[in-house]
């Protein structure tokens, strides 16, 4: 099996090869880059996720790139790529937009199912359903502070957490294990091409980024540009393309047909080429998985397995009963596989010398590799900008028992003189399960491009912990996942920049992102109310999460708990088996270790309008693009490509959103 992994794996690590010298990209542009960001970007991507529930995304990222890539040409001055990937990585700090949840919380406290089920909303979530009335929509008084600042100094230590564990694992899995993170050349490239845009060798970087910006820019139109403006003009708006997908369940899944099955189509144009840049294995992996789930769906449900799903159902009512009845148990069981097979790297030379499958000679070679990836992974490069492994675990340590300590204090009882929260246990969650899951998402990341999530296992914690109340659900709890922080940094390593921007970007960034989200959304507050007819998608769905956050929330309070039964040993261990017979299935008919993961990903319940046009992207790209242009020229090629057309989706996205903004005020204003 090493032979077809290695093939494979060293495409990608020679696709964006690493810099030997690093620069500081950190300096006044930087400045000029985070306050376009905060008071020009943030209120539309705010708005664009009450208006049809996502916000601008990634593609705000590569707007804000081209807009001052532009600007540069037009004053007769370039960007350096470390420059432009400081103003890239900023740009993952301002969208975070903190204070939008406050939208999300103004309406939860006075929500029907809310106050129906007894749930007291907390102090520093928001202020009484009545003090909200009184004042009117604004969050300028005294009722939201304690709010206002709980989200202010969170997003200081989540920021300050991103250099603790996740630094740590991209050392490990970036520098000791040299896992090729698929997915980081797309960034890495992308950012290559608007740097080196007027470099005669390197102008094909510049043209497939164009190109995919164009795509982006038509499909963008059709795809969001449409809807939000006819939403701006008229009461509802037109869809050509069903969003966010096309719901097959009700029909196909029947109980002569495919019981118990979610179904349905994803027409995202981006999911194609996404197809194309992954490795192919995975994506044919993710296909098979899910192929298998189709098959097993039923068997389970003819079986009494899956009692919860009833015809009818929709495919969001259809997966979240699937859950409860088996995947939530069945997906734990996966993810612990999935840990154990990542450390085969260290198991493996034990397992040869048990089973004789390896020569000493291989497993000396195996073994001197591993050692020297450690011995790597604990050496500074200062060129780099590196920290201290033991200063980002020390990070990791603080910010964890900060969590910790904030929640006892939140959630101190005065009388019995000691806090009701269950920091014991938590105190275990957050230093066994945060690692372990972020480890495997991790190694995921460095292998596929991938991540896998257990579904409910917040619910799960809240439950098992033996809280009974509400207020556990608003508390800050460590259970991050670290997986995002790896792949920043990986391509912040393969674009020659010094973490010490990354550092700097974070002090600047933070005052302006909370200054401008809690600005915007007073502003967008202040047109209509929310939800309303003029924000659909929060119209439409809320108060379908406000019943769900209510059912999931009331467990903690009083009576039994549908999550406690839904946590079944014995499927735990089914899907734990599951995975690890598949690891050792695939390995001995030599088959690429990438099928292996991505077919524990499809496993987990994947539904099909993802991962069908995944396999398109990926079967198009291997039997005629790679072919046409070769595989290694063509993984460039699409890589560029697709950080062109997140670009072209983002200008177009904005451009939207701008037309419904003033719509929308010159209504309200009546002018």
């Amino acid at each position: 099996m090493a032979a077809v992994k290695d093939k494979e794996l060293a495409l990608y690590h020679d696709l964006v090869q690493v810099p030997d010298q690093y620069e500081d990209g950190f300096n006044l542009k930087t400045l000029v880059g985070a306050l376009l960001l905060g008071f020009l970007m943030l209120p539309a991507s705010i708005y664009l996720g009450l208006f049809m529930g996502q916000g601008l995304g990634p593609a705000a990222r590569w707007v804000t790139l081209i807009i001052f890539a532009e600007i540069a040409k037009r004053s007769m001055k370039s960007l350096k790529k470390q420059e432009i990937y400081v103003l890239f990585a900023m740009s993952g700090v301002a969208l975070s937009s903190p204070f939008s949840g406050l939208l999300w919380n103004q309406y939860l406290v006075q929500a029907t199912p809310v106050n129906a089920m007894g749930i007291d909303i907390p102090w520093w979530v928001a202020p009484s359903a009545q003090s909200i009335e009184a004042n009117g929509r604004t969050f300028f008084t005294m009722g939201w502070l304690g709010p206002i600042l709980f989200v202010s100094g969170m997003l200081l230590i989540s920021r300050i957490d991103h250099f603790g564990l996740g630094y740590a694992l991209y050392r490990l899995t970036a520098h000791a294990e040299k896992l090729p993170f698929p997915m980081a050349p797309v960034g890495a490239m992308g950012i290559t091409a608007l740097a080196e845009a007027d470099d005669p060798n390197e102008r094909w970087r510049w043209r497939m980024f164009a190109t995919g910006a164009v795509i982006g820019l038509g499909f963008g139109f059709v795809y969001v540009g449409v809807p939000a403006i006819t939403g701006a003009l008229f009461a509802r708006p037109a869809e050509i393309i069903p969003i966010p997908f096309l719901d097959l369940t009700p029909g196909l899944s029947t109980v002569d047909r495919l019981p118990a099955t979610p179904l349905n189509l994803v027409f995202d144009l981006g999911l194609v080429f996404l197809g194309m840049v992954l490795p192919f294995w995975a994506v044919v992996g993710g296909f098979v998985g899910l192929v298998v789930t189709w098959i097993l769906n039923p068997v389970l449900y003819q079986n009494g397995m899956l009692t919860g799903w009833q015809p009818g159902n929709r495919m969001i009512d259809t997966m979240f009963v699937n859950t409860v009845d088996f995947y939530l148990s069945f997906g734990i069981g996966l993810s612990l596989a999935i840990f154990i097979v990542s450390l085969w790297p260290i198991l493996r030379p034990l397992s040869a010398k048990l089973f004789k499958t390896e020569t000493p000679s291989e497993i000396d070679a195996e073994q001197r590799g591993l050692k020297q990836g450690w011995q790597h992974m604990s050496v500074r490069n200062r060129n780099r900008g590196d920290i201290s492994i033991w200063l980002s675990l020390g990070i990791y340590v603080f910010s964890t028992l900060t969590y910790i300590a904030v929640s006892c204090w939140l959630m101190w009882d005065y009388e019995a003189g000691r806090t009701r929260f269950p920091w014991i246990f938590f105190l275990g969650f957050g230093f066994i399960y945060q690692p372990m899951i972020s480890y495997v998402n991790a190694k995921l990341e460095g292998l596929v491009g991938q991540t896998v999530q257990i579904p409910l296992v917040r619910e799960a914690a809240f439950i098992l912990s033996g809280y009974r109340g509400a207020e556990i659900w608003f508390a800050p709890i460590p259970m991050n996942d670290y997986a995002g922080a790896v792949q920043g940094f990986r391509v912040m390593e393969l674009t020659g920049t010094k973490l010490t921007s990354v550092i700097k970007v974070e002090f600047l960034t933070i005052p302006i992102v909370i200054v401008a989200s809690l600005l915007f959304s007073q502003l967008i507050w202040r047109l209509a109310p929310i939800p309303s007819e003029q924000y659909p998608f929060a119209q439409e769905l809320w108060e379908l999460q406000a019943l769900n956050f209510s059912l999931t929330t009331s467990s903690t309070m009083e009576g039994s708990s549908m999550f406690m039964e839904a946590i079944k040993p014995n499927v735990i261990a089914w899907g734990a088996g599951s995975g690890l017979g598949l690891f050792l299935l695939l390995s001995f008919l030599n088959l690429p270790v990438m099928l292996v993961y991505g077919i524990v990903r499809g496993l987990g319940q994947t539904t099909p309008g993802n991962v069908i046009p995944e396999v398109i992207g990926a079967l198009i790209a291997r039997y005629y693009l790679e072919k046409k242009f070769g595989q290694k020229q063509f993984k460039q090629y699409i890589t560029v490509l697709l950080a062109g057309y997140g670009a072209g989706v983002g200008l177009i996205g904005m451009m939207s959103v701008g037309f419904a903004l003033i719509a929308k005020s010159s209504s309200t204003l009546g002018y």
